[in-house]
C-alpha cells in the first residue's frame, strides 16, 4: 500500500491530467454506448465512439497548465465537473426527447420543462455512478502532493497530441459519412463521429453563424431558390371547396399519437368520443409527427406555415422577426378571416406573443384571459376542460368566418392528473409512464366532448369545420418498452415508425366519414384544409401536399433526416424494407434521400435567409 502511495504521489502534472482526462473519456464512451444507446452497424462505429471524444478532452484539460507552469489542481477538478455536468444534462436530455441538447434550446430551457417533475421522472438511482469519481478526484487532487511543473516542451507535445488526434477523429467522421457537416441536422451521426465535446462546439457554431445568412441574401437568390417551390396543381376532387367559408376551429391534441384511436385498456376505450367522432368525420390515419425540439411550437409552425421547423431550437424563439406566408395570411387574403388562438399557458410560452403576431393572428387568448386556480389547472397550465368551456365564451364575440386554434395542455409528460379526472384506470405495463398516459388521453378525450357539446349548445357547431390533430409524441423511445407491453407488439423498426404517427380528424358537420391511408406528415395539414376550403394550394412557397391527392412516393420527411416512404424506412443511417423491416443496401434510399436533403436545405435557407420577405412581405 505504501509502495502504491509512493508511486500516485511520484505523478508528474501531465500524468496527472492524463489520468483525469481518461476517466471522464471512459465516462463519455460508457453513456454513448449505454446511455444514448448510439445505433451500432460495424466495427467501425465502435471505433468511432471509442476515439471520437479523447482529442478534444485532452485538449480542454489542458487549460488547467496552458496559461502557467504548473497544473493547476482546482482548475483541472473543475474541469472535470464541468464535462461531468454536460454528460449528465446531455443524458437527461436524451432520455425523454431521444435527441442532443443543441445552444438554442439551452436559451429556451424553460419552455422545455425546465428542471421539475418532468426531469425527476427521467433520473435513475444509477445516475450517482457518473458522479462518484469526482468525490474520489477531489479528495485526490487536493489530498496528495504531486508534482505539477511542466516544461514547455511537453506542453508543446500534448497540444500537438491532441491535435492530432482531433483532426483524426474529424477525418474518421466524413470516412462515415461524407455528408456529415451538410446533415448536421442528424445529431446522431454527429455525436457518434465526433463526440459529444466536438459535438457541442460544432453546434455552437453553426448557431452563430445561421444569423449571417439572412445579411448575405439577396432578392435575387431568394427568387431563384423558392422557385423550386412553385407546385404544379396536383388537380382537384370533388371534394375541392366542400367546407367554403365555414369558420374552422384546429385543436393541437397534445402529446396524442395514433396508437390510442381504438385502444383498450381493461376493456374500456381509450378514446370513445374520437372514435364516435371519426365515424363522420375525414380521419387520416398515416400521419407523422415531423416535430423537432421545438415540439408543440413546431407543430404549430408546420400547420400555419408548411415549412419544416429548425433542427435546433425553434422557430417560434430564433426566428419570430421573420416574414411568412402562414395559414392566418392566406384565409385573411382569400377569404377575409379573422384569426384567433387560445392556450391556457403564460403569452411568452415558447415566444408566442411575439410569433403568433408574425403569423397573423388578430388575437391571442392566454393565461390571463382566463380564470386559473391551483384546482383547475396541472402541469403546464389550464386543464382541458375548464380551458374549452371558457374559450367558447369568448369565441361568442369572434368576427365571423374566423379561425380559431386551440392548444390542449393537460395530456403533458409526466402525465399527472387528480383521481377525480380519472375516467378510466392505468393501464398495467412495467412503464408507469405509458400507464399514467392513457389516463391523460382519456381526460383530453372527454374534454373534446364536452366542448362539442358546449358548442351544439351555442349554435356554433354546424357552420364550422374541426380539425383535430396530435402535435407531438407522448410516450418517447425511452418507454417504448411499455407501449410494446400494452399494445403486445414485438420491438421493430415498422412498429417503432408506427408509434410516430399522430391522428389526424377532419370533421365537417353532415359530412360522411372515410378513412384515408395516404402517407405523410404535420406538413401536409394546412393544403389539405386549403383544398377543403376552396383555395389553391399551390404557389404558397410551403413543402406540404394536399393529403387527397399527396403522392405516396414522396417521402415523409423528419427534421432528422430519416424518412418513410411507400416501400422504405430510413433511420439512424440505416435503410429497412418497409414490410418485412429487414436491413438493405442503403443505396435502394439513395434516391430519396436526395428529396430530403434538398428540401431540409431549402427549408433551412428560407428560414435563416429570412427569403419570404422578397416574395410576399417586401423588405
Amino acid at each position: 500500500m505504501n509502495f502504491q502511495n509512493e508511486r500516485l504521489k511520484n505523478l508528474t502534472g501531465i500524468q496527472l491530467t492524463l489520468l483525469i482526462t481518461g476517466i471522464l473519456w471512459l465516462k463519455t464512451v460508457i453513456v454513448c454506448l449505454i446511455g444514448f444507446n448510439l445505433s451500432i452497424q460495424s466495427l467501425f462505429d465502435i471505433v468511432l465512439i471509442l476515439t471520437s471524444s479523447i482529442g478534444a478532452l485532452l485538449l480542454v484539460m489542458g487549460f488547467s497548465f496552458y496559461f502557467g507552469e504548473k497544473v493547476k489542481p482546482a482548475i483541472l477538478f473543475g474541469l472535470s465537473v464541468a464535462g461531468t455536468a454536460i454528460l449528465y444534462g446531455d443524458l437527461l436530455y436524451y432520455r425523454f426527447y431521444n435527441d442532443f441538447v443543441t445552444a438554442p434550446i439551452l436559451f429556451q430551457f424553460d419552455n422545455v420543462g425546465g428542471l421539475s417533475a418532468s426531469t425527476v421522472e427521467l433520473m435513475s438511482f444509477w445516475d450517482v455512478l457518473l458522479f462518484v469519481d469526482l468525490f474520489l478526484i477531489g479528495w485526490f487532487l487536493f489530498k496528495k502532493k504531486f508534482e505539477l511543473t511542466i516544461q514547455k516542451q511537453t506542453k508543446k507535445k500534448y497540444i500537438a497530441f491532441g491535435a492530432a488526434l482531433l483532426v483524426l477523429t474529424i477525418s474518421l467522421g466524413l470516412v462515415k459519412s461524407v455528408h456529415l457537416f451538410s446533415e448536421s441536422y442528424d445529431r446522431e451521426q454527429v455525436v457518434k463521429s465526433l463526440g459529444p465535446l466536438n459535438y457541442h462546439v460544432y453546434d455552437i457554431a453553426v448557431g452563430i453563424s445561421a444569423p449571417l445568412q439572412r445579411l448575405t441574401m439577396t432578392e435575387a437568390e431568394a427568387v431563384a431558390s423558392i422557385e423550386s417551390l412553385q407546385h404544379k396543381d396536383p388537380g382537384r376532387t370533388d371534394l375541392y371547396g366542400l367546407a367554403e367559408g365555414k369558420n374552422i376551429v384546429l385543436i393541437s391534441l397534445e402529446s396524442t399519437q395514433d396508437f390510442v384511436i381504438g385502444q383498450k385498456v381493461n376493456g374500456e376505450e381509450v378514446t370513445p368520443f374520437l372514435i364516435d367522432l371519426i365515424e363522420d368525420s375525414f380521419y387520416f390515419n398515416q400521419v407523422y409527427d415531423q416535430t423537432a425540439q421545438g415540439k408543440t411550437s413546431d407543430a404549430e409552425f408546420m400547420m400555419d406555415t408548411s415549412l419544416y421547423p429548425l433542427a435546433s431550437g425553434s422557430v417560434f424563439v430564433r426566428r419570430p422577426e421573420n416574414t411568412f406566408h402562414s395559414l392566418p395570411h392566406i384565409l385573411k387574403e382569400e377569404k377575409d378571416y379573422y384569426a384567433a388562438t387560445f392556450h391556457g399557458n403564460v403569452d411568452t410560452f415558447w415566444n408566442r406573443n411575439v410569433m403568433y403576431e408574425t403569423l397573423g393572428y388578430d388575437r391571442y387568448f392566454s393565461k390571463e384571459d382566463y380564470t386559473v386556480t391551483e384546482e383547475n389547472s396541472v402541469n403546464y397550465g389550464l386543464k382541458d376542460t375548464p380551458f374549452f368551456t371558457q374559450s367558447a365564451d369568448y369565441m361568442k364575440n369572434l368576427p365571423e368566418p374566423y379561425y380559431a386554434k386551440f392548444l390542449t395542455l393537460t395530456n403533458h409528460f409526466p402525465f399527472l392528473l387528480e383521481e377525480e379526472d380519472m375516467f378510466i384506470d392505468e393501464a398495467v405495463t412495467e412503464e408507469d409512464v405509458v400507464n399514467r398516459y392513457v389516463t391523460t388521453v382519456r381526460y383530453l378525450d372527454k374534454s373534446l366532448e364536452t366542448f362539442f357539446e358546449k358548442l351544439k349548445e351555442e349554435g356554433m357547431y354546424e357552420d364550422t369545420v374541426f380539425v383535430l390533430a396530435g402535435d407531438h409524441y407522448g410516450i418517447s423511445e425511452k418507454y417504448e418498452v411499455g407501449l410494446n407491453e400494452l399494445l403486445g407488439e414485438e420491438a421493430t423498426i415498422t412498429n417503432q415508425m408506427q408509434h410516430k404517427q399522430v391522428p389526424l380528424i377532419i370533421h365537417i358537420p353532415g359530412q360522411q366519414g372515410e378513412t384515408i391511408a395516404t402517407p405523410g406528415g404535420e406538413i401536409d395539414i394546412r393544403p389539405t384544409l386549403l383544398h377543403l376550403m376552396g383555395i389553391q394550394a399551390e404557389e404558397r412557397y410551403s413543402f406540404g401536399h394536399n393529403l387527397f391527392t399527396r403522392d405516396s412516393d414522396h417521402p415523409v420527411i423528419f427534421r432528422d433526416g430519416s424518412f418513410i416512404s411507400d416501400d422504405y424506412i430510413y433511420k439512424d443511417n440505416v435503410c429497412y424494407d418497409k414490410e418485412t423491416g429487414h436491413e438493405i443496401d442503403i443505396q435502394q434510399c439513395e434516391p430519396s434521400l436526395e428529396t430530403v436533403r434538398e428540401e431540409l436545405k431549402l427549408s433551412d435557407k428560407i428560414i435563416f435567409g429570412d427569403l419570404l420577405r422578397y416574395m410576399v412581405g417586401g423588405e
